[in-house]
């Protein structure tokens, strides 16, 4: 069983999903909320999650702890990954992610398995940005977005 917890962001309330083990989906909007769901039940998981987060958004962390968990594709998992080494206060093109994965003309794919990261801020997909320095979609919005690179500088 699932259990999720929604918690305070200076950008709006997200909510932290835990499967008892691992931390496996964030969600910006309660209508994203995965079936099987126990709201509100908060256990040690969701609560080292929760403050990890919050040290996060004060800018004291740099790295999350706890332990995460990501279902998808074998390719999607590459590039998830590849999303976790991208170092804090640091951005990349989508281009520089599929030379990263070893697929330079993987882009396109980069940037939908990117769109599909079930893990916003522990999974750093925030961090990739357009070729040309622009800000691309995100899953929170391009306003969260900005906010966590803002985080980070």
């Amino acid at each position: 069983m699932n259990t999720v917890l929604f918690t305070a962001a200076p950008f709006g309330k997200i909510g932290i999903v835990s499967n008892g083990e691992a931390i496996t989906r964030v969600l910006f909007s309660a209508a994203a909320l995965p079936e099987n769901c126990l709201l509100g039940k908060k256990n040690a998981l969701l609560l080292d999650a929760e403050a990890q987060l919050q040290e996060y958004f004060h800018g004291e962390r740099k790295r999350f702890s706890v332990p995460l968990f990501y279902e998808g594709t074998d390719f999607q998992q590459v590039v998830w990954s590849a999303l976790r080494n991208i170092p804090y206060g640091t951005t990349c093109s989508y281009s520089d992610l599929a030379k990263a994965i070893g697929n330079e003309k993987a882009m396109r794919a980069v940037g939908l398995a990117n769109n599909k990261n079930p893990l916003p801020i522990f999974i750093p997909c925030h961090r990739v940005i357009g070729k040309n320095g622009s800000l691309t979609g995100y899953a929170g919005g391009l306003d969260v977005k900005k906010y966590l690179l803002n985080i980070e500088k």
